[in-house]
């Protein structure tokens, strides 16, 4: 038997799903984790580095969109739930199964411990909607990656959500230049950081550089 609430959100995404919303107004992203303890991994926060919301947010000028029929002003979005692969199997196959014609391009999956299903088996019910998983901890690496000749699935080291969020942004960029430019200006704006603390490094000698920037 399902539960109210998780009926619920299926029915909405299949109603989502006929809705035929033009793709300017759907979100480009999908974000989906085995439970809300995926969070900080998925996000960042409490600890954990930097996740993909703060890849797409807040380095790629993303909205997370929070309501399907009324979309945020900024060309790309996404969407982000929590839908666990072992006790909520008819929501995962809901989102996948209808990710695509919700206007969703790429999925972002992260689960954590030994039995990760979340990622592999969106993967293959999305198909061929792109999928890129996030093993939220190191155990969790054979289970998402673990996928048989056939069904296809990328995905990025333990934790490392916001390469995950990378990686979509560049699948995205092949048909839309902005976002091209948006990855071109972060990856620059790194290169600028190594080659300002080079120089600084090489100038002030390892003694004054330990002053300047370690606390």
């Amino acid at each position: 038997m399902t539960a109210d609430s998780v009926q619920s959100l299926i029915d909405q995404l299949h109603e989502q799903a006929a809705a035929d919303r033009p793709t300017e107004a759907t979100p480009d992203v999908g974000i989906v984790m085995g439970s809300d303890s995926d969070l900080p991994t998925m996000a960042g926060g409490k600890g954990k580095r930097p996740g993909a919301y703060a890849a797409l947010a807040d380095e790629l000028g993303f909205d997370e969109q929070t309501d399907y029929g009324d979309a945020p002003d900024a060309r790309f979005t996404f969407e982000t739930f929590v839908v666990s692969a072992h006790r909520t199997p008819d929501l995962m196959y809901a989102y996948a199964e209808t990710a695509e014609d919700r206007g969703i391009d790429v999925i972002i999956a992260g689960a954590g411990g030994k039995s990760a299903d979340l990622p592999n088996m969106t993967a293959s019910i999305a198909y061929p909607l792109p999928v890129i998983g996030v093993p939220v901890q190191e155990k969790s690496v054979d289970s998402v990656i673990g996928m048989p000749q056939g069904a296809p699935i990328t995905a990025v080291d333990a934790g490392k959500s916001f390469n995950a969020a990378l990686t979509a942004a560049q699948m995205l960029s092949r048909k839309h230049p902005e976002l091209r430019e948006r990855l071109v200006e972060y990856h620059q704006g790194l290169q600028e950081d190594v080659g300002e603390v080079s120089r600084d490094l090489h100038e002030l000698g390892t003694p004054g550089f330990k002053d300047a920037y370690w606390e």
